[in-house]
């Protein structure tokens, strides 16, 4: 994880005037950055640039459509003409007709239904994210879950 966070600091964008849409992430999250360097990884043609929604002073200042909260609760993307902003599925609809790999997925992304479905389920996973990638660092703390043994009743004889 310290490579990726490593990668992921290391890239500074402009808030905006940039040819590459702008995906705003939560910088402190584990499951955010291991999904950020996925997405690098995907990004053959290099239409991304990823910001620290937390160093992201210029998006979410005053007269801005972004608020800060909004951009650590999901992920967003600014598209390169600076004018369009979207979050959650939409950003990753967005993204799976520019990045290559996931060209054969996005058709089925506009399915009627899976829209609706898709952001609940990016919901879901973006409130639970702490709980998906185990945390170093004191950045997150997940609670600790007892093992199946440990919660068994003890039998009868």
């Amino acid at each position: 994880m310290r490579e990726d966070r490593q990668a992921i600091h290391n890239d500074h964008a402009p808030c905006s005037g940039s040819a590459q849409a702008q995906v705003l992430y939560d910088g402190q999250c584990p499951f955010c950055l291991k999904s950020v360097a996925i997405l690098k990884r995907l990004d053959w043609l290099g239409r991304l640039i990823y910001v620290n929604a937390r160093e992201a002073g210029c998006f979410a200042g005053p007269g801005s459509p972004l608020e800060a909260a909004r951009l650590l609760e999901e992920m967003h993307l600014v598209a390169p003409d600076g004018g369009r902003v979207y979050h959650g599925f939409g950003a990753f609809r967005w993204m799976a007709w520019r990045l290559p790999l996931l060209w054969p997925l996005a058709p089925f992304l506009y399915i009627p239904g899976v829209p609706t479905l898709g952001q609940k389920l990016y919901l879901w996973v973006a409130r639970n994210r702490f709980q998906f990638v185990p945390c170093h660092g004191g950045i997150c703390t997940l609670a600790h879950r007892p093992s199946p043994a440990a919660t068994k009743p003890a039998s009868r004889p």
